[in-house]
């Protein structure tokens, strides 16, 4: 009988240690939230269709992984604020903002930095575009704007630099309020690219959007220009750039920021992937931009109540 007991007791015995080392190693082991902290999230406001900043982001991933050897993931969001939301819950560490998305998440995430921008984003310029069928012809001043007035025009987003904030600033400047237009105010088409279709379809007389995207369709073959062509630029404004979070030294080692901004900054056309990247980005290079580069943009931001 006593065997049989001892027997039991060396089994019950091993049990309890087996659970106990399985505790241990348990509790050792990194949680899922600290899993996902380890890969270093970027994401960018969807300004042009999904299938093209899949292909950026997606190349900018690989590149920035196997430069910094840590993991990287694109995390498309549903629209500009979902961005700005995402940043500041941590959820994205690394974004590519436009000018008045990045101030938004500067205010909302205290630390946070401006890393970069692209040569083209320190005089950035606004295209507005006319139908063919609404008699409107290129303007040689912008005084012309007025010729705005009930018109139906399309914005971008709502929160768009490039797409809404500065084009209705110039407006302003020059005497045409949102009221003013036909309907008693804008449309909002989403997205540059989505600009150019409803005023190419006809939907809008008139559209403003990114200078830099409307060029890139031209090239693409995606415009008609017998449907619709520009009639003013915009006077030049910084606009675009990277805004990195403030914690990720903490997390991924002393030093990281600082290398994240170089391997942006190094990223070359006279490497395959470097160059596939600056051409999809429309650039040429980055170039170091810092927060009190888009003091202006904060103001007109607040003036037109963007920014509160």
């Amino acid at each position: 009988m006593s065997s049989v007991r001892e027997q039991r007791a060396v089994i019950a015995t091993g049990l309890i240690t087996g659970l106990a080392i399985a505790a241990s190693l348990t509790s050792c082991s990194a949680p899922e939230k600290d899993a996902k902290q380890a890969v270093l999230q970027i994401g960018a406001i969807p300004d042009q269709n999904p299938e093209k900043l899949n292909r950026l982001y997606g190349a900018l991933s690989e590149e920035l992984s196997e430069k910094l050897e840590v993991p990287v993931r694109y995390a498309p969001v549903s629209n500009y604020a979902a961005a700005v939301s995402a940043f500041r819950t941590g959820s994205l560490d690394l974004v590519w903002f436009g000018g008045l998305t990045g101030v938004q998440a500067r205010l909302q995430t205290p630390g946070a930095r401006v890393l970069a921008q692209r040569d083209i984003d320190a005089e950035f310029t606004s295209v507005f575009i006319a139908n063919g069928a609404s008699g409107l012809r290129p303007f040689t001043s912008a005084d012309q704007l007025v010729e705005l007035k009930g018109r139906r025009l399309a914005f971008g987003s709502e929160s768009s630099t490039s797409g809404r904030l500065m084009p209705q600033y110039f407006m302003g400047e020059n005497g045409v309020k949102p009221d003013d237009l036909a309907g008693g105010g804008p449309g909002f088409s989403g997205s540059h690219d989505a600009t150019i279709a409803v005023v190419q379809s006809g939907a809008y007389e008139v559209g403003a959007l990114n200078e830099q995207v409307w060029r890139s369709n031209v090239k693409d073959g995606r415009v008609d220009p017998d449907k619709v062509k520009v009639i003013w630029r915009t006077p030049p404004y910084v606009d675009y750039h990277w805004v990195v979070r403030p914690d990720l030294d903490a997390r991924f080692g002393d030093g990281f920021t600082d290398n994240l901004q170089s391997t942006l900054l190094e990223l070359s056309a006279e490497t395959e992937n470097g160059a596939a990247i600056l051409e999809l980005f429309g650039a040429e290079r980055f170039i170091p931009a810092e927060d009190g580069d888009y003091v202006m943009i904060e103001t007109v931001g607040r003036q037109l109540g963007k920014i509160r």
